[in-house]
């Protein structure tokens, strides 16, 4: 029979304890270096799919067409990647199967670096940013001259943000046939900001002209025609049109998703869903007077923190107007944009 004192540790046993070691592979710094990975391009996001194209800089004019198009597949996420969005637009390297067939899934293993990033707020109390867009070049901000009527703040906040993201933004004015674009653009023309004008059925030339070879979000809030726009500039887009309620004089929401679409002469469009909001929380004073550089080189006598809003009292600006050295203006056109930032969007 065991004794008293069987299976009871002493102090003695516990200073020579071991505890059993769990059995883990050994770590590595070594990564994985996907030397056999391809370059694609970003077309669309739908619950954790990406779908991208092969081999395909959808800005260069040598990128072949049609039946030459490059390889469309489907791809998710590696988990090396984490937390890191992945956005319409973006550049990515991608292993697995890349043959494009029915079924096949590859991996997107690495996001490069992005050359401007398109960004929106949910409203202008909300701290996280959004990113709509990465490596667009320009932003056309699309606008029914009437049925809807325009909304002057929604397209303010639409080029404070294509300043903010270092893009080139263009105005395009849709149905003119049912009114005169003339009072709209007086509003911009100070601003130096470029335009195109089109009606239902008209030639777009010289929209084609404006968007070739280069990467263009369609911006604008639904039942402008952006669709309309969309299919006309690309034949099997074959994007679905919505129509402006007669009682409310607003669209429906006809695109779900951004999608970018190569354009058959070069270049491409990001057609992005129908916005009712465009929040510029991340938006500050300084890197909106960048995108001015003449009025920027004149504030640099005004004093520290100062936004350049009317309501500062000692702002550089203001002694320029006073001198003759600023145009007035270009520079109350300047300051509507910055009290868009924290305005009312509508």
């Amino acid at each position: 029979m065991a004794g008293r004192g069987a299976g009871r540790y002493s102090e003695h046993d516990h200073e020579h304890y071991e505890r059993p070691r769990r059995r883990t592979r050994p770590r590595t710094k070594d990564r994985p270096t996907y030397d056999d990975a391809v370059d694609a391009v970003v077309v669309t996001v739908d619950r954790g799919r990406f779908t991208l194209i092969l081999d395909a800089d959808p800005a260069d004019p040598a990128v072949p067409r049609e039946a030459d198009a490059p390889t469309q597949i489907m791809a998710m996420k590696a988990r090396p990647l984490g937390r890191k969005g992945v956005v319409v637009g973006d550049r990515v390297r991608v292993v697995g199967d890349v043959s494009g067939e029915d079924g096949t899934l590859a991996r997107i293993v690495e996001v490069t670096d992005r050359s401007t990033v398109l960004r929106r707020t949910a409203d202008d109390d909300d701290p996280v940013e959004r990113v709509i867009v990465a490596n667009a070049d320009q932003l056309v901000v699309v606008t029914a001259l009437a049925d809807p009527e325009p909304r002057p703040r929604l397209i303010d906040r639409a080029l404070v943000a294509a300043y903010d993201a270092g893009m080139s933004p263009l105005l395009c004015l849709t149905k003119s046939d049912l009114a005169d674009p003339e009072t709209l653009l007086a509003t911009y023309r100070s601003l130096g900001v470029p335009w195109v004008v089109t009606r239902r059925g008209g030639d777009l030339a010289e929209v084609r002209e404006r968007l070739a070879g280069r990467t263009s979000v369609l911006v604008g809030h639904s039942g402008v025609g952006k669709s309309t726009l969309v299919n006309a500039l690309v034949p099997d887009a074959r994007r679905e049109v919505g129509h402006v309620n007669a009682v409310t004089g607003r669209g429906r929401h006809t695109s779900t998703s951004a999608y970018l679409l190569a354009l058959p002469d070069g270049g491409s469009i990001i057609d992005t869903p129908g916005i009712r909001s465009f929040g510029l929380a991340h938006v500050r004073p300084e890197n909106l007077i960048e995108a001015f550089p003449d009025l920027d080189e004149m504030t640099e006598e005004c004093p520290r923190g100062c936004t350049h809003g009317e309501e500062e009292p000692e702002c550089a600006l203001d002694d320029a107007v006073a001198a003759g050295q600023a145009d007035p203006d270009r520079v109350a056109s300047f300051r509507r944009l910055l009290a868009a930032r924290s305005g009312p969007e509508y």
